[in-house]
């Protein structure tokens, strides 16, 4: 038996690992979709009023983190494709109300879902230029979730604020 112990234990090591059915690229989609689904379902489900509120006048309004998103989809989705950002506009300065914002946020993510439908492992491990310095198309992608997740966790906040269940809390 003690003799065994050894052996079984070197030939799980040396045995190789099951390959994982999804790709890095599907891995970081993922991520990045759930981030997209809580975002939009928050700017779909808020009143037009809470567009306007900010719990203080130093941070942005809940309208203003919501396009600054969208601005950052064309931003960091852009650098990971390694091509000039196609956006035309300043979100955050042109868009205030609820249904252009809306409607910039499904431009940005539509932009997004582009890029990652075009991205395979290959290419998300090239060097790209970031704002950051140089990175990986998918540490600039990994970063764009972290981003998102960085600003719905402000509308978390603002949400409970004012007595609204925020979208990832209803499940």
């Amino acid at each position: 038996m003690k003799r065994l112990l050894p052996a079984a234990l070197t030939m799980a090591l040396l045995t190789p690992l099951a390959a994982s059915a999804q790709t890095v690229t599907e891995s970081l989609e993922g991520l990045y979709g759930v981030t997209k689904t809580q975002i939009m379902a928050t700017a779909r489900m808020l009143d037009e009023d809470v567009y306007a509120y900010r719990p203080t006048d130093e941070v942005r309004s809940t309208g203003e983190i919501l396009a600054h998103i969208a601005n950052a989809q064309f931003a960091f989705c852009s650098a990971a494709a390694a091509e000039a950002s196609p956006a035309t506009e300043n979100f955050e300065q042109t868009r205030t109300t609820k249904a252009s914002i809306v409607e910039a946020l499904e431009l940005g993510f539509g932009y997004c879902d582009e890029v990652y439908d075009g991205m395979t492992d290959d290419m998300g491990g090239r060097s790209v230029n970031f704002f950051t310095g140089p990175n990986t198309s998918f540490g600039v992608l990994a970063f764009n979730s972290a981003h998102n997740y960085e600003h719905y966790g402000n509308l978390v906040t603002y949400m409970r604020m004012n007595g609204i269940v925020p979208p990832s809390s209803m499940q």
